[in-house]
Parts: structure tokens; sequence; C-alpha cells
């Protein structure tokens, strides 16, 4: 493989938005992409990898290629010196030596840190909190994350659309244990797909689609998901109520809503109302009204890192010490809005237990006499997608 200017020059720019101008990684690279429509589907798909790859790999690179902070071009260079591409004799290459590069990868892969490329401080929390199995869940947090879909089957069966994406050159397999996901074979641009527009399916992970079943909803009930953001559980939840029932989805951002708006109205979801959390107000004027109520927190998202890898650069143990307080506070004073004998679903993309059970564990101490544990689940990185925690609980 050759590796051609313009398309290191779209990875440079990329990674210079990302860690300078602290942008997301997924939206930085849709808008480099969107700013050269005739680049063909292959240097795409080489700008996205690679950009992800130096992203994931960014202190392993760095050791190795002994680059400073904002050398884009060293990290690239060794990038391309571990996947056996030849360094073009470029001003930019001319400080590198591959041999001195391999040497350095040899000695590296020796230290953990290293090794799975994160941050000291994050290496040193995750062995606190899970132990042994810190090692296996971290080293799956490096791999590229699969494309899954789940099936909106409010208009049409798994079968019917792995037939119809089949028909437009798009491959999938079964999902063991998640009957309507299904996997892409292969990464490409399902969006532009005549599926897609029509509503017949929404991108979402695996782990992701075992939340809203493990609410337990039924047609006709009356549930609310007070933590919403765009809306992935949510249309979930409508197709497994058959579109029978409310669901009341909640935010604080109302933009996250008006998005959700525009998602339900693609996926044919007719039982849905939307509200924005304007203030404690808007929580108890529900009070007691939800049969079931579904709190997805906010978290470290350290559980997604396969997908988004640029967080663990962004995160801090202050941030996640905050997000642990509003975790909190969410259950606290949310939990209210179910009924007598009504079930709340919590749940995190995170998995370290100070995000998870001792949240519940915390809650359930200062208001045990109000609500009761049910059950609880974890879907782990190591499993094949992204690491996600439930806990299920029955108000009194």
């Amino acid at each position: 493989m050759k590796l051609y200017v313009n398309l290191a020059r779209a990875v440079i720019s990329a990674l210079e938005m990302i860690f300078e101008q602290n942008r997301y990684a997924d939206k930085v690279i849709e808008k480099v992409l969107k700013q050269n429509p005739k680049w063909g589907a292959r240097d795409r798909r080489f700008i996205a990898e690679t950009t992800y790859d130096i992203v994931r790999w960014y202190r392993f690179l760095q050791n190795i290629t002994e680059a400073a902070d904002g050398d884009y071009w060293k990290l690239l260079g060794g990038w391309c010196v571990l996947n056996e591409i030849p360094l073009p004799s470029w001003t930019e290459f001319k400080e590198l030596s591959e041999k001195r590069i391999v040497e350095r990868s040899v000695k590296m892969k020796s230290i953990r840190r290293f090794r799975e490329s994160i941050p000291d401080w994050l290496d040193t929390l995750g062995e606190a909190e899970l132990g042994k199995r810190w090692e296996k869940e971290l080293h799956a947090l490096n791999e590229e994350a699969r494309v899954v879909l789940r099936v909106n089957t409010l208009k049409i069966s798994v079968k019917e659309l792995q037939s119809l994406l089949r028909e437009a050159d798009v491959e999938t397999d079964y999902v063991p244990d998640f009957p309507l996901a299904l996997v892409l074979k292969e990464r490409q641009n399902i969006f532009r797909t005549p599926a897609f527009k029509d509503g017949l399916f929404e991108v979402q992970d695996a782990a992701s689609q075992a939340v809203a079943p493990f609410l337990r909803v039924a047609p006709g009930m009356r549930v609310i998901d007070a933590c919403a953001g765009a809306g992935g559980k949510t249309l979930h939840l409508a197709s497994l109520m058959n579109n029978k029932g409310r669901i009341i989805s909640m935010d604080v951002e109302g933009v996250k809503l008006e998005e959700l708006q525009k998602r339900a109205r693609r996926a044919g979801v007719n039982n849905l109302e939307t509200r924005v959390i304007e203030s404690s107000k808007t929580i108890k004027r529900l009070e007691g009204s939800a049969d079931r109520l579904l709190l997805d927190v906010p978290c470290s998202g350290l559980g997604v890192l396969k997908r988004n890898p640029d967080a663990k650069w962004k995160l801090s143990p202050e941030f996640i010490g905050n997000v642990k307080e509003l975790q909190q506070h969410i259950l606290q004073d949310y939990c209210n809005m179910v009924k007598k004998d009504g079930l709340v679903a919590y749940s995190t993309c995170s998995i370290l237990p100070s995000e998870n059970e001792n949240q519940v564990d915390t809650f359930l101490k200062r208001n045990g006499d109000a609500f009761e544990f049910v059950d609880q689940k974890y879907c782990w990185p190591s499993d094949g997608f992204d690491g996600f925690y439930m806990a299920l609980l029955r108000r009194k």
C-alpha cells in the first residue's frame, strides 16, 4: 500500500481538530469527509480508520516515535511502520527511524499502560475497581467496534430486513441472544440505503439493545424515558410496546429531543411525547404516573471506548467524580415518577462498579423502605460489543 499526501493531510487535519479543538472524533470524521465528496469509498475508509486508529493508540504511538505533543506527522509515520506501509521520503518523516520504532514498540508492549494506550490514572482506577478483570476488558475496549443494526419491528421482521439489505449488497449476520440485532459483515455507509430512509432499522449496539427489554414493558403501559438523549432506547421501547400505550421522553437538552422526534417520524412511532426538563417541577408533575421508568444516566462512557476512543483522552478524575454525583441525584429525584409496584431500570454505558451497583446500593440504603432490588446485568466489552450495566428496581 502507498501513502498519498492528500489523504495523509486529511488525517492530520482530523487529528488537530480532535486533540487541539477538543471536538468529538465521529463529528470530525463526518466533517472531513463532507469537505471532500469526490473521494472514493477506499479513500474515505482509509481516512476514517487511520484517524480512529491513531486516536486509539495515541499514547503508544507517541512513545514509540518519541513525538512531542502535537506532532501528528510522527504519529502517522509510526502508524505506517506498524502497518508495514513504506514511509515516503517526505520532510515530515525525516526524523523517523523505522528500526528504532520497531525496537521501541517491542519494549513498550511489556508495559500495560503503553501497550493498551491509556492514561496512568485511568489504568489505576480500572484496576482498583475491577481487579484482574480490568486487563481483559481494557484489551477488549481497544478493539474496533462492530456496526450493529436494530431492526424496527414496527415496520419489518429481522429476516425480511436481512433479505432486503442483501439485495442492496449489505451482508449481515444474526447476533445470538439479541433477537432484533443484525451485525454488518463489512463496514459500509448504510445511511444511504432506502431501508434506513424508510425507518426499517436504527444503528444501535447489541449491548445497548439489552436495556429496553430489561425494563419489562408491555403494550398499553405508560413509560417514561427520563434521560432520553437522541432516543435510541425510546424507539426500541416503542417497538416493544407495538406503538400502544404512552412514552414520555425527557431530557435537559431540547435539541436532542428534536432529533428524537425526527427519528420517531421515520420509524413510524406515534405513541411518543417529548418534554424538556426545565426544573424540578417538570419531574414533580409526573410523580407516581409511570408503570415503567428508564434512567439511562450520564456516565463516564468507559464502556463505549471501542467506538469513542477519543473519550479516554478527554476524561478526568474530576469529571467522573462529578458524573457520579449527578447519577445519584437522578436516582434520588426521578424515581418517584414511577407508580407503586412499578419498575425502574437504571443503566449506564460504564463498567465501573462505582457508577453501577455501588450507586444502586447507595440509593437502596437511603430508600429501602420505598424500593427493592429486582435484578441486574452486565454486558462486558470482552463479550464482543459495548460495555453496559443495568439494574432493575421495584417501587413497593
